[in-house]
């Protein structure tokens, strides 16, 4: 169990470090056509990793597979940089402006979050709040690295929208 909460804080805390390169004006900036502003693809981050430590913090029952059986499928999408995926709607961030504080204080509170959960809980139940749809029910271990490939994508996709901004 070291090993996912050592790559949940390496993963979250690097979220943190390349959002912070961003001043607040950029995070509300359109860095190419057809790409998502730093701001937005923070707080599609916020929607989605808070949603899962919702589930992970939620109802559980014992599981009856191998509790890592999904990670390297889940693995193996999210770091698949040549499919491009569409955000459910329910953590499709909006057209908005975006306060760079804010959303650097959620991203905190969630690694803070994470961490806690990867430390405080048996990481071997399975969470039964929510069915991810092409995964089905994850174990609690299996959302957190869930969490951690899924922050990884957009990580890549965050770089790109810096380097976009800022092309030197």
């Amino acid at each position: 169990m070291e090993k996912v909460m050592k790559e949940a804080d390496e993963t979250l805390s690097a979220l943190e470090n390349v959002f912070s390169e961003f001043d607040a004006a950029e995070i509300n900036k359109v860095p190419f056509e057809g790409s998502w502003t730093a701001g937005q693809l923070a707080k599609h981050l916020v929607m989605a990793n808070s949603g899962f430590l919702q589930i992970i913090n939620g109802p559980v029952t014992d599981t009856d597979k191998p509790a890592d059986l999904m990670v390297q499928e889940i693995r193996n999408d999210f770091l698949n940089f040549n499919v491009k995926y569409d955000s459910p709607k329910e953590i499709y961030p909006e057209d908005s402006i975006y306060d760079y504080s804010e959303l650097l204080e959620n991203l905190k509170q969630i690694r803070l979050g994470t961490l806690n959960a990867a430390t405080g809980l048996d990481l071997t139940k399975t969470c039964v709040s929510y069915e991810l749809p092409g995964y089905g029910f994850l174990t609690r271990l299996e959302a957190i690295y869930f969490v951690i490939y899924h922050t990884q994508r957009h990580i890549h996709q965050l770089k790109n929208i810096y380097s976009g901004l800022n092309p030197n």
